[in-house]
């Protein structure tokens, strides 16, 4: 008798009525791990497509932070995503966006999945007595990006101050995780909300998803979410989102995104596996700055502060020579990624 293999959870149901119960093998597609894990051509693709994607952020944030600060402009919702879309279109490689851009300003951040329309209410004007959460990625030839930052240009409040920094914990968290092979991402999930956890607060999303080269921006079977169903577990050479937030609704959302790559960990000294149980690590994908003002320094370990220079240190050094000296854009990459100031 013919079989038919076909994964009920990611087929539609008229699909899977034609196949007799007796003859449908109910499994995940073979290609689907497959893909999860890429070989080394489709990392070098991601890695060059997230160097060319942060000098477009560059290029973009420089912009946007003039038009607010020094023109003193209200810049709509609608002219932040055209405007970082061409900056993203000057790129090698470019041909769209991985995904529609989300530029929520003030309450538009607490929409997860926010999209301005010219002519409607919701639509907001960014200016420095707001924050704006933006979410957005690039598609390019070689690779596929997805970054959340949240800006404020103005004077944040101690209370807004307090859950970016939290947030920002929870992303530093998972980033610097060490964990065993065969572990399921729901594992590494507490990370991500511990500092929320701790003042009783949490977001209603997952913290991260898989990503395709040149592919989907969202793509399986992996995940790190509180969905403890979800045993796929995490292994070398997948990609995979970080990305806590906290969200108030009517009033603000914040978001800290970065894409990580998983690799093994070796022994430092002589380059072997340190011990008989593979152990696996991040290394982060994304180089973009993150705000250093909304930072409150007084409930950040030095090892997270450690980690936020070693972070900056990164994105200037793969960043920095692919922009013009005394560029608007180099100068504000310079000032970003500046060590930062440890006074409590």
């Amino acid at each position: 008798m013919a079989r038919v293999w076909m994964d009920k959870s990611r087929c539609n149901f008229a699909l899977v009525r034609c196949v007799p119960p007796k003859q449908l093998v109910d499994k995940q597609n073979p290609i689907t791990p497959l893909k999860a894990c890429k070989n080394s051509a489709e990392l070098e693709g991601m890695r060059k497509a997230h160097i060319v994607d942060g000098v477009a952020m560059a290029h973009f944030i420089a912009w946007l932070q003039d038009a607010v600060v020094n023109q003193k402009r209200s810049v709509s919702e609608v002219e932040i995503d055209q405007v970082l879309t061409s900056f993203r279109a000057q790129q090698e490689g470019f041909f769209d966006l991985s995904f529609p851009t989300i530029a929520g300003v003030g309450s538009n951040g607490a929409i997860i999945h926010y999209r301005a329309k010219e002519g409607t209410d919701l639509m907001k004007y960014l200016d420095t007595t707001q924050p704006i959460l933006l979410d957005s990625g690039g598609q390019y030839y070689f690779g596929t990006t997805d970054v959340t930052r949240t800006w404020h240009f103005g004077t944040a409040t101690e209370e807004f101050k307090e859950y970016y920094t939290r947030v920002l914990k929870g992303n530093i968290g998972v980033d610097t995780m060490i964990w065993p092979e065969e572990t399921p991402g729901f594992v590494l999930d507490v990370m991500a909300r511990k500092a929320l956890w701790d003042i009783q607060k949490d977001y209603g999303h997952g913290t991260g998803h898989g990503v395709g080269a040149a592919l989907n921006v969202h793509e399986g079977p992996h995940s790190i979410s509180p969905r403890w169903n979800n045993k796929e577990p995490l292994k070398a050479s997948m990609i995979v989102s970080n990305e806590p937030g906290y969200y108030e609704d009517g009033r603000f959302g914040i978001r800290i995104e970065n894409l990580l790559e998983i690799l093994t960990v070796e022994d430092a000294v002589n380059g072997e596996a340190a011990s008989k149980k593979q152990f696996l690590k991040f290394r982060p994908l994304t180089l973009i700055p993150i705000q250093k003002n909304l930072i409150k320094i007084e409930i950040m370990t030095e090892v997270e502060l450690d980690w936020l220079d070693t972070y900056h240190q990164l994105v200037w050094e793969k960043l920095s020579g692919l922009l013009e000296d005394s560029s608007p854009a180099k100068d504000w990459l310079r000032t970003s990624c500046e060590k930062i100031e440890r006074k409590r």
